[in-house]
């Protein structure tokens, strides 16, 4: 068995899609070692020389999205001369979608990057999370797709950004036990979803961020109150938001052992949810 290979990941565009394909699949070989040689932007037959160069030096598998054929056809003959194996992991999918609609994919590298409609509606996204985030600006909340709630170090934040990138406003609004339920969210338009954490872990999260900072790990630099990191504080803390997000009929999240992506994940079904549930309420025939 061998527990460290050279991976060489080779994209025409950003090298984004082999990035994600890689880590899901290396994500399954806990003992294993991968070195990743990533050679993104790859457009000419001289860059493409420079990647055959790389992989002779360094041998290990290739994963490709090359779309071009002569570079395609290239790079598949030089491995073929190395011995090594070469899989472009779009071909699949492209045959698949090609039967479907009976026609030809276009080959054009970069594609998925156009400046279209769908482009400026993530920066716009964008720019609303950095605008709303933690309770900013609560006079453009009307313009949110979701609204996300929680207390201090709930990843509130990271989750509204990698929401953003796909295009998804949203806005992130603390929840302070001392300063009772935010009156933005007195009638809420759109989803509003809870995010709530183990008290330990949040702990540990805060005193982590106080030492970043320069702070005093046991204490807290918000309100002057000694409770940032105090066990039962934070206990408290958390089981208040809890409670406050069930009285008002909002989904809750644990996050404590989720990913961001596995997060935003569950808010998009969650929105996806309370969107099916109005349209049928909206469809169903008035008294």
């Amino acid at each position: 068995m061998t527990d460290k290979i050279n991976l060489h990941l080779v994209s025409d565009s950003t090298g984004d899609t082999l990035n994600a394909v890689a880590r899901a699949a290396v994500a399954q070989f806990e003992e294993s070692r991968i070195i990743y040689h990533r050679w993104s932007l790859i457009r000419t037959r001289f860059q493409v020389h420079k990647v055959i160069d790389g992989i002779e030096a360094e041998p290990g598998p290739v994963l490709s999205t090359l779309m071009d054929k002569g570079m395609r056809t290239e790079l598949e003959m030089a491995c073929q001369r190395l011995g090594i194996k070469v899989v472009h992991v779009l071909d699949p999918v492209l045959g698949l979608l090609q039967e479907e609609f009976g026609a030809a994919a276009s080959a054009r590298p970069g594609r998925q990057y156009v400046l279209d409609q769908d482009y400026f509606r993530r920066i716009d996204a964008i720019h609303y999370v950095l605008s709303h985030d933690d309770g900013q600006a609560q006079g453009g909340i009307a313009e949110a797709d979701v609204i996300l709630v929680g207390v201090s170090r709930s990843s509130k934040t990271p989750t509204c950004f990698y929401l953003a990138n796909r295009g998804i406003k949203a806005a992130n609004v603390p929840l302070v036990p001392a300063l009772g339920e935010p009156d933005a969210l007195a009638n809420p338009h759109c989803p509003v979803i809870g995010l709530s954490i183990d008290a330990e872990v949040l702990i540990d999260i805060r005193r982590n961020r106080l030492r970043m900072i320069g702070g005093n790990p046991n204490g807290a630099p918000r309100h002057d109150s000694g409770e940032y990191v105090d066990q039962d504080a934070v206990k408290a803390e958390v089981l208040w938001s809890k409670r406050l997000c069930t009285r008002r009929g909002w989904p809750v999240i644990d996050v404590t052992r989720r990913s961001i992506e596995e997060t935003a994940a569950t808010v998009v079904q969650l929105m996806e949810s309370w969107e099916a549930r109005r349209a049928k309420s909206a469809a169903a025939p008035k008294p």
